[in-house]
């Protein structure tokens, strides 16, 4: 339809199954307000003291299915029918999603009270478990300016901007640097991905569930930011062993300090303005991935893997941020 020859764009050719790609992409981006809704959801039936191990279990779930999706894609793609195995599967595997969502998914308000119960000990005992209430309050859709006036919460989510921030700069100029500088192989890449999926989801799941017991979100945001900052540091070397550090360091770090600033950001607010807080995070997550991508991209076109410095001094400055962020008992 068009040819383009441009110096920043490089040449193309826009078609019309790559306008369809586009707008199957946009679409992907209008409906991915379902991950705001799922942390509010979260935030809603867990108490506050389990709230990081939880949002582990969550990032988890994510982590293991960005291992396995794209495994499967690969082996279903290498099928005689090529790449209509994985489209038909990614079908089948929302509505499979979309049917669990809808019938066996309860309402988080299902019942009410004016005040938390007491634990109903004696009753369960005998068989007669009290279900956990909660007051009713009527959802609050708060203006941004509203939402950043509430306690803690602008301080909350800059931390959250800086550290997708930081992240993206290295998420879009490592496969670059492995493959232009060090020269892997996209086997090389995808198993280095991979172990850090697989690390993340390790840490996410009986590591932070054991952290989170013993340590408030503040100092698992700071200790994990702190990792975080000097995973970064790892990726200027060439050797894959001190490579292979960085990604360790990298998976403990975010592991422990992302569903920390999850908690978090859902513990500054009340239940009934928690889909407005999470819708707000979540669009500054996206931001910080658009700038993150565009500028990460650009700077390691500039700069080469001083890049990773970059993203290491971001990170430093959000462990000074996290500092002051007020505990959930204030």
């Amino acid at each position: 339809m068009i040819a383009v020859d441009s110096t920043w764009l490089g040449n193309f050719t826009i078609t019309v199954p790559l306008i369809v790609l586009f707008a199957a992409r946009a679409l992907d981006g209008i409906t991915g307000g379902n991950v705001s809704v799922a942390n509010a959801y979260l935030a809603d039936i867990t108490p506050e003291a389990e709230r990081s191990a939880n949002f582990g279990k969550m990032a988890v779930a994510s982590n293991l299915g960005f291992i396995f999706g794209p495994a499967i894609a690969g082996a279903l793609g290498a099928s005689a029918m090529g790449e209509v195995p994985p489209v038909v599967a990614a079908v089948l595997i929302s509505a499979v999603a979309s049917a669990i969502i809808f019938w066996k998914l309860p309402e988080s308000d299902e019942c009410a009270l004016s005040t938390y119960p007491e634990h109903a000990n004696v009753g369960k005992m005998m068989g007669l478990e009290q279900k956990e209430c909660y007051e009713l309050t009527e959802t609050t859709n708060l203006p941004t300016s509203q939402i950043l006036q509430l306690p803690g919460l602008s301080l909350l989510l800059a931390v959250y901007f800086l550290v997708f921030l930081a992240f993206n700069f290295f998420y879009i100029a490592f496969p670059v640097h492995a493959a232009t500088r060090l020269n892997w192989s996209l086997t090389d890449t995808g198993i280095f991905f991979s172990v850090m999926g697989l690390l993340m989801a390790l840490v996410q799941g009986p590591v932070l569930k054991w952290a989170s017991s013993r340590w408030s979100d503040r100092v698992l945001v700071i200790g994990g930011s702190f990792l975080l900052a000097t995973s970064f540091l790892f990726f200027l070397a060439s050797e894959k062993s001190l490579l292979y550090v960085g990604t360790t360091l990298l998976a403990v770090g975010n592991g422990v300090m992302w569903p920390s600033l999850l908690s978090a950001i859902s513990k500054a607010t009340d239940r009934h303005v928690q889909g407005a807080v999470q819708g707000l995070a979540s669009s500054v997550g996206a931001v910080a991935s658009i700038v993150g991508l565009l500028v990460g991209g650009l700077l390691y076109g500039l700069l080469g893997a001083t890049v990773f410095v970059i993203s290491a001094i971001i990170t430093v400055v959000v462990v000074f941020m996290a500092m002051w962020i007020r505990p959930a008992t204030d």
